[in-house]
């Protein structure tokens, strides 16, 4: 019979957050559910310090970004499988919100039928199989988790337990973006084509093109991103994320210790896809489309430049690096739009070669400087 193991040798219970970390959060909370449609709905549009409705859109639309650079850190920086083909879950999630807000806009389109516009166009008499389901708002957020996440854990499956990894896994997954960007292009596959869904009018029959619904979705947003920021330190600080750390570190120690890596990798890749659908499908009411282009290689490239700028491996850095880069994205295209390409692509090396650590390692590096010149 083994000796029982001393209480005080054992790993002591990290915190979820630190005391300055609640802080941190509770004030977003606040800014997000309080400040922000204050400053939106109740100052005078003439005012300083007024929040205009393209600021709440801008706002909310790298909120969903941040998302998935969330679910990234989560794939790559904690288990150490770079995925270019996020894109394709956070469409999937968008279009299923897309389907259940098409049929929103009852006989106030164009052709003035219960079958969308696109489908008339075509000389469809009925609704596909898989638009059965969206008339129900309930149905429709099942959907938004389980199409991604189904989609996922079946891909998933076969990649890891065949072993692909590293650069293969890349190269897959980016494929896979890419035929399904083809796919939905078709007009008989049921996704309107290349124009996708647009001309959305309302959502659980409330118009969606009010300021109150705006920052409804905004708030809704925010709170959903602060929501999945504490899911994952807890995912993180548990003793699963322990062996996802372990595994991105040295997989097959982790196998000879007497874990099976499969179904950690498998978990976290699932849930990673599901929090994408989830951002899609608060993404697309805040910009009134969809379409395949999300399902583009560069989309997901692009989240995944969003955690190493922020830094990898940190939770608060992809969803800084969100908000960098998408920042800078929507002045660039506008005030520079030709050397946009060429900026993201230098941020991309610049960040490779001098911060591998991201935005966050270099403000701790110089922290840590700064203490030890005190």
């Amino acid at each position: 019979m083994g000796t029982p193991m001393n209480p005080a040798l054992l790993p002591s219970r990290t915190p979820l957050l630190s005391r300055t970390g609640w802080a941190a959060f509770l004030v977003a909370l606040i800014v997000v559910c309080a400040v922000a449609p204050v400053l939106n709905l109740l100052v005078p549009p003439g005012s300083v310090f007024h929040l205009s409705d393209y600021g709440v859109g801008l706002v909310g639309r790298i909120m969903c970004y941040a998302i998935c650079a969330l679910a990234m850190d989560l794939i790559w920086g904690f288990t150490g499988i770079l995925s270019l083909g996020h894109g394709l879950f956070f469409a999937l999630g968008g279009y299923a919100m897309g389907m259940y807000l098409m049929r929103q806009i009852g006989l106030e389109g164009n052709y003035k039928s219960a079958l969308p516009d696109f489908m008339v166009f075509l000389d469809w008499k009925e609704l596909p199989w898989h638009w059965t389901f969206s008339d129900s708002f309930i149905a429709t957020l099942f959907l938004i988790i389980a199409v991604p996440g189904l989609v996922a854990f079946v891909f998933g499956y076969f990649a890891f337990r065949s072993r692909i990894k590293g650069v293969y896994f890349s190269i897959i997954t980016q494929a896979m973006t890419f035929a399904a960007m083809l796919l939905f292009f078709r007009n008989e596959t049921g996704f309107g084509g290349n124009n996708g869904f647009t001309d959305f009018k309302r959502i659980l029959e409330i118009p969606i093109a009010t300021p109150a619904m705006r920052m409804t979705l905004f708030v809704l947003t925010g709170v959903t991103l602060l929501g999945f920021f504490l899911m994952a330190r807890w995912l993180i600080n548990s003793k699963f994320g322990r062996v996802l750390q372990a595994v991105r570190d040295a997989e097959t120690r982790v196998m000879f210790s007497g874990y099976n890596p499969l179904g950690y990798k498998l978990t976290i890749w699932t849930i990673s896809a599901m929090m994408c659908g989830v951002a899609g499908a608060l993404y697309v009411p805040q910009v009134g489309i969809i379409n395949p282009s999300e399902m583009s290689p560069a989309n997901s490239i692009e989240i995944a430049i969003w955690a190493a700028v922020g830094g990898r491996a940190t939770l608060i850095g992809p969803i800084l690096g969100a908000f960098i880069v998408s920042g800078a994205k929507s002045w660039l295209t506008v005030a520079y739009p030709e050397f946009w390409l060429y900026f993201l692509g230098a941020l991309f090396i610049g960040v490779t070669l001098f911060l591998p650590d991201g935005v966050v390692g270099l403000v701790r590096r110089l922290a840590r400087s700064g203490r030890s010149r005190s």
